[in-house]
């Protein structure tokens, strides 16, 4: 196991220099010049030549990249132009909303998809059955911006059960984190469905139903365990969709996380936040793929992480 966690840190090198080197690239394929942005309308040519030579920019885009990476290693992620502050410091002030809205989201994917998984497979071709899948249909189809915004009239204008907008209370996670939660867990019923119907006609199974054993032992005790190893992928791949949909979810919420931090970031073309939150996001999605390794290990001993 501690081969296998030392590997896969090695591994994450080359995956972080990627999302740096097309990060980089893709921002620097953005129209406008950050330098006069930055200046202001009214500054001279001269104001903005310096800034520019300020910023690095006048040099070439490899040079500019390997200083980059060169700082990264340092744990350095450059300054905000916009704020004149740390990088890292803007990033880490708001890191912790943003994650603890992806944990409530991923709990509503987990908790909501395996229930109504489980009883679509144990209820197959029932009206429980096609009630839930199409449930699920409009949970994957529905844009979480849309869903976001209707959850805001009906239960926080209309009802006024829960704020409209805001952090800092279990009120205001609820509406985000359905908002959030709700497609992973479309996601995560339809693949729980199909890996439980995949288990529950094997030949176990059914021995297990001849010695009159219980039907819940055997779905919850036998059955589940083995289903959940395709799940868990699926729910490790839903928390990174999670921090990548935060960037809308936080905009239409009003929530002070990094999804936010990078919407603001992008408008004002401060290159190093967008290039220092995206880098953030992707170790976070990395690590969170090792956790997901691990648990496949501990759910199924014939798993051989070397």
């Amino acid at each position: 196991m501690f081969v296998f966690i030392i590997r896969r840190l090695m591994q994450m090198i080359p995956v972080v220099l990627g999302v740096i080197l097309v990060v980089f690239l893709i921002m620097q394929m953005v129209p406008g010049d950050p330098a006069v942005l930055l200046a202001g309308e009214s500054a001279s040519k001269e104001q903005v030549a310096q800034l520019r030579e300020q910023l690095g920019l006048n040099k070439p885009l490899l040079i500019q990249y390997v200083d980059y990476v060169k700082d990264v290693a340092t744990g350095d992620l450059g300054t905000s132009v916009r704020s004149g502050r740390p990088v890292a410091e803007e990033i880490f002030t708001r890191l912790p909303v943003t994650v603890e809205l992806a944990f409530w989201s991923i709990l509503v994917t987990t908790v909501l998809g395996l229930i109504a998984g489980i009883i679509s497979a144990t209820k197959q071709y029932s009206i429980s059955d096609v009630s839930i899948m199409v449930v699920a249909l409009l949970g994957v189809s529905l844009p979480n911006f849309w869903l976001g915004l209707m959850l805001i009239l009906a239960f926080a204008v209309n009802f006024q059960i829960f704020p409209v907008s805001g952090w800092g209370s279990f009120m205001h996670v609820v509406l985000p984190a359905i908002t959030l939660g709700t497609a992973g867990a479309a996601i995560v019923a339809r693949m729980t469905r199909s890996s439980m119907l995949e288990v529950i006609s094997q030949d176990y199974i059914r021995t297990a139903k001849a010695k009159g054993v219980k039907e819940t032992y055997i779905v919850y005790k036998h059955a589940l365990k083995n289903a959940l190893i395709p799940v868990i992928t699926v729910v490790g791949l839903q928390f990174g969709a999670l921090l990548g949909g935060t960037v809308l979810t936080e905009t239409v919420f009003a929530i002070n996380g990094l999804g936010r931090l990078i919407i603001d970031a992008i408008r004002m073309r401060d290159l190093p936040v967008v290039q220092g939150s995206i880098l953030v996001v992707s170790i976070i999605f990395v690590i969170v793929n090792m956790f997901v390794d691990i648990a496949y290990r501990l759910l199924n001993k014939r798993v051989d992480l070397n």
